[in-house]
């Protein structure tokens, strides 16, 4: 029995494929369930707004857990005559997130798995087709490192009622990496000291940690450099209260001296294991994040497969800690 998610006034244990769900519960406040101690989150204030993000979504990938020049398994492939497990498992995030109703959802890029034109569209016919001008998408590594050319708007600002979601493109092309672009920066820096909400950005690669030697060669999420910078401006603008990316296939959350209680945070894929979507709710006194499992019975029978990738090592290191997924953002 696992607690995969707790929100204000609910929570999710998985045993296996079985899914539990304990409804009608105190905002922070403490239970207990099989053994499992949890605290509710709290509920600050009035609700304003709830949105929603993805990542990772893979449209048209075939192989999962597949590393090349390595022969680390087990490996997965969607068995003969199933649906492709990528549009299994964005057909359960999407059934989920239509119900919160989201103002907006975004996926933050890896969108296809190579960018060819037909993956592309596969992706826009799934979450277009259900959320319509609700949805906005950036590009990740894998729209174009071979390259390709999807056409995302980027770089945008979206008011919401209590919070501002900002997106960045951090995609380099022909790069697995990610970087940041001057121009990008100065504009997020000048919209942060201009802003009269809290102000959450949204990019496909994580940043990397200052306080690390740095790496030889290439750094897989954002350049040492541009991370830098980046941390040096939420330093200096109070009103960004979180940046939030993909790309690890993992939910962790780590904080960083000169930016304070601000959560640098990375949330797993919708792909395969744990299989997870991303809620964002919006208070009059705060911000709460909660990740949920996508638990519609094909993605369970799948994600419970794919847990074991990587000798065995994947569950844990995807799933991250209950306090890597569900807390609280920013106080009001």
């Amino acid at each position: 029995m696992e607690l995969t998610t707790v929100s204000t006034d609910h929570a999710v244990f998985h045993d296996g494929t079985t899914r539990v769900q304990l409804d009608g519960l105190a905002p922070a406040s403490r239970h207990e369930h099989e053994g499992i101690g949890f605290s509710t989150l709290p509920a600050p204030g009035q609700l304003l707004c709830r949105f929603a993000t993805v990542n990772d979504v893979h449209f048209g990938e075939t192989v999962c857990g597949l590393i090349e020049g390595d022969d680390v398994g087990p490996v997965f492939r969607s068995a003969p005559g199933d649906s492709p497990y990528p549009e299994i498992m964005n057909a359960g995030a999407i059934e989920e997130i239509r119900g919160i109703d989201p103002a907006l959802v975004i996926a933050k890029g890896d969108l296809t798995d190579s960018g060819l034109p037909n993956e592309y569209e596969r992706f826009k016919a799934f979450y277009a087709e259900a959320f319509g001008e609700r949805l906005h998408h950036i590009r990740g590594n894998h729209d174009s490192y071979h390259h390709q050319h999807i056409q995302c708007e980027n770089t945008r600002a979206i008011d919401l009622a209590g919070v501002t979601v900002v997106t960045l493109d951090t995609t380099r092309d022909g790069a697995a990496g990610g970087t940041l672009y001057d121009d990008d920066l100065d504009w997020l820096d000048a919209l942060a000291a201009e802003a009269t909400q809290p102000v959450l950005v949204f990019g496909h690669h994580h940043i990397w940690d200052p306080s690390r030697p740095r790496p030889e060669g290439e750094y897989f999420g954002i350049q040492p450099d541009e991370s830098i910078r980046l941390v040096d401006l939420v330093a200096r603008r109070p009103s960004i209260r979180g940046y939030f990316s993909g790309h690890t296939h993992r939910n962790r959350v780590r904080r960083f001296h000169g930016t304070g209680d601000v959560p640098w945070v990375e949330v797993g894929c919708v792909k395969d294991f744990p299989g997870n979507w991303a809620e964002y709710q919006v208070y009059s006194g705060g911000i709460l994040q909660i990740v949920h499992r996508i638990s519609t019975p094909a993605a369970l029978d799948w994600t419970e497969k794919t847990r074991r990738m990587f000798n065995g090592t994947y569950g844990d290191y995807a799933a991250g800690r209950l306090e890597d997924r569900c807390f609280v953002v920013a106080h009001g």
